[in-house]
């Protein structure tokens, strides 16, 4: 019997939630065959099949999270022939020692259980020790927890899964290590000859900001107190979706011609709500544009996740009275919000950075 383990892919990320497998236990299955989809990094990735055999075991349902270099699963004896896409690691070996037999006595911090179970276990007050895994070899599952929880009249707990536990851990990350500090202002875009495409033309005075200011083009390493100011912007786009906030990255974004561009973009939102996006499409962003206007809000305070160190929001465009020589008049506005990492951004930096966008989008076209 050999045992496949789930192995990096490609993303420096240390578990991994099961969407679908696409094999059965007893079912001969060809190498490269794909075996199960899984979603990590707001990703959806199919893992397919290093070895040639008949499928023994599977380790884990639709909806557990496995740990990166956990068990997956299990054939028979096969030779390793294939390899596994974006995966710099090579499979683990076997463990040293095979499990402990379960002992339904065992105290709760011993209890085996799903990452997400013991999480959920915690949160409610819940002794694992009491409560009975049906999972396989008496794993305890999320339903296991859920169903030994107190029973009440209100809705009932919903753990956190795909997207919304890969924004779970974005966040997390920025709360603990950005020293956030936000700036805001106002773009006259009343002289815009062609009404609409804010998002392109955010994109190229995102693009011409971070020429005349490199600083917030960057990244940051807290570990060797060093920074990276990038020659290229390597633009990440918010977009919301049915199933939660897809992120996915326009390379090269400042040398697109407006066509080219205008394709990108619209080509990453298709993929982002089709969910058809690689993991390679989600990461190494330069800097990042949320423009929550479309659907709502004025001023915000956008989160910067490491290791980027700004990020531009984008509000609603209004129509306010402006005071001008000639008397009050009606212009369109655009409310934009720039957050940085303090750590090694300058506010100098920074509004420079915002001045220079803002000189951009008033240009008529």
């Amino acid at each position: 019997m050999t045992t496949f383990h789930l192995p990096d892919l490609g993303e420096g990320l240390s578990e991994a939630e099961i969407v679908e497998w696409h094999v059965n236990v007893g079912e001969r299955i060809a190498a490269d065959q794909p075996m199960v989809s899984v979603e990590t990094a707001k990703a959806v990735v199919e893992v397919p099949a290093p070895f040639a055999g008949t499928v023994l075991a599977l380790h884990g349902a639709a909806g557990d999270v496995i740990a990166t270099g956990a068990p997956l699963i299990e054939f028979d004896d096969g030779t390793v022939v294939g390899t596994i896409p974006r995966s710099s690691t090579e499979l683990p070996p076997e463990p040293a020692a095979s499990t402990p037999a379960r002992d339904d006595r065992r105290a709760g911090a011993h209890a085996r259980a799903v990452p997400a179970a013991r999480a959920l276990a915690k949160h409610l007050g819940i002794d694992l020790g009491t409560v009975a895994g049906t999972g396989r070899a008496g794993l305890i599952t999320i339903d296991d927890v859920l169903g030994a929880g107190p029973r009440t009249a209100g809705p009932a707990m919903q753990p956190l899964r795909g997207l919304r536990r890969a924004m779970r851990a974005s966040m997390t990350l920025a709360h603990a290590q950005v020293a956030l500090s936000t700036v805001c202002d106002d773009a006259d875009v009343g002289d815009w000859e062609h009404e609409g495409g804010y998002t392109l033309r955010l994109i190229r005075a995102i693009a011409a900001a971070a020429r005349a200011e490199p600083a917030l083009n960057a990244w940051f390493d807290p570990d060797r107190d060093a920074r990276t100011l990038h020659a290229r912007l390597d633009l990440a786009i918010a977009v919301d979706t049915a199933d939660g906030l897809v992120v996915p990255v326009i390379r090269d974004a400042g040398s697109l011609a407006p066509q080219a561009l205008a394709a990108a973009l619209a080509g990453r939102k298709a993929a982002a709500h089709a969910r058809t996006l690689a993991p390679e499409d989600l990461r190494d962003a330069t800097f990042t544009l949320s423009n929550y206007g479309t659907v709502a809000g004025r001023y915000a305070v956008p989160q910067v996740v490491p290791p980027a160190v700004a990020i531009l929001g984008a509000g609603m465009v209004r129509v306010e009275p402006v005071a001008r020589s000639e008397g009050i008049v009606a212009r369109r506005r655009l409310p934009l919000s720039l957050s940085f990492d303090h750590r090694c951004v300058t506010g100098g930096e920074a509004c420079r950075f915002l001045a220079a966008v803002i000189a951009d989008l008033q240009e008529p076209r």
